[in-house]
């Protein structure tokens, strides 16, 4: 072999073993096991995407994905998070699990990219130690730099967080199927904005009932994902009180869901005594709205907590 080509053959292996150990620019530099934050310090990042592995930011249940963390790594483990309640960036620790799986601010987190423009999360959800293989860990946070977003992208967050049209598509598919079948609770889906009831009449009084319980892990999203209503009715023709679902379709007419009854027997005239509550009462003394999503109206589930007083005023 010529001297040339020793030395052409060398430098193939130096480029070969060169780009065998080069990592992407985007990948995590860790140090000492942990990622390294040295190059991202200081940089404001807007989340600007947040969805399912579909693509998409909806699920068949009507729950949606919605982007609003702003967040900034101040050090190696300390990061800055926006809070909407006190108007701030607030400091929180950033706690180093294993792999490259964090907590901070209450929440857990793998960190699957990092450059000075963009970061990807995998947002996730652990029951005891265990990282749940659910839905709950299906889901990825794109953040943009604040920097990229006015200088590169020339846009604001509030135009990348909007939803999609893959997101309207599949939320028409949704409210087509719901509405084809607009009674059955099985097509019928949360409306993001949920079902309005506007009183035509002094009679009856509605209070639609906040479920939030961030204790037990009960969001906001709570709210719209699983609606409750308390409806009090006066000069009824008899004192009761009811609960049961109710699916209100896209015209606004509310249909009987299910309910509860002690003994098997009790069910027909239950039923009856609710659906006559639900047409003399609840479809004459309200304007019904019913819930949307995207502003397209859809059948979605409900529930219902309805007292009668004979006497009341």
């Amino acid at each position: 072999m010529t001297k040339s080509c020793i030395l052409n053959t060398l430098a193939g292996l130096a480029l070969l073993i060169s780009s065998c150990n080069s990592t992407s620019k985007d990948s995590p530099k860790k140090v000492a096991g942990k990622l390294s934050f040295d190059s991202i310090i200081g940089i404001k990042y807007y989340e600007v995407k947040r969805r399912f592995s579909t693509g998409l930011s909806f699920n068949e249940l009507g729950f949606q994905q919605e982007p609003t963390w702003i967040i900034q790594f101040k050090s190696q483990d300390t990061i800055l998070a926006y809070s909407p309640q006190k108007k701030r960036m607030q400091s929180f620790f950033l706690h180093y699990d294993h792999g490259e799986v964090y907590n901070f601010a209450k929440e857990w987190f793998k960190i699957k990219k990092i450059s000075k423009d963009s970061m990807v999360f995998q947002r996730l959800h652990l029951k005891g130690k265990e990282i749940s293989k659910d839905i709950r860990s299906d889901v990825n946070i794109t953040w943009y730099a604040e920097d990229y977003i006015k200088k590169v992208l020339k846009t604001t967050p509030a135009a990348l967080q909007r939803p999609t049209k893959a997101d309207t598509l599949y939320i028409r598919k949704l409210a087509e199927k719901s509405n084809r079948n607009p009674d059955n609770r099985d097509s019928a889906f949360a409306g993001r904005q949920p079902v309005e009831f506007r009183p035509l009449s002094k009679m009856i009084k509605v209070k639609k009932i906040s479920t939030v319980d961030k204790l037990n892990g009960r969001t906001e999203s709570y709210d719209y994902l699983f609606p409750r209503y308390r409806m009090d009715i006066v000069k009824a023709y008899d004192d009761f009180g009811y609960e049961f679902s109710a699916v209100v379709d896209e015209k606004g007419k509310i249909h009987l869901g299910s309910f509860r009854v002690d003994f098997p027997e009790n069910y027909e005239p239950r039923k009856k005594t609710l659906e006559a509550i639900i047409d003399v009462y609840l479809q004459n003394l309200l304007q019904v709205i019913p819930g949307k999503t995207l502003g397209i109206p859809h059948s979605s589930e409900i529930n219902i907590i309805v007292a009668g007083r004979k006497n009341g005023e």
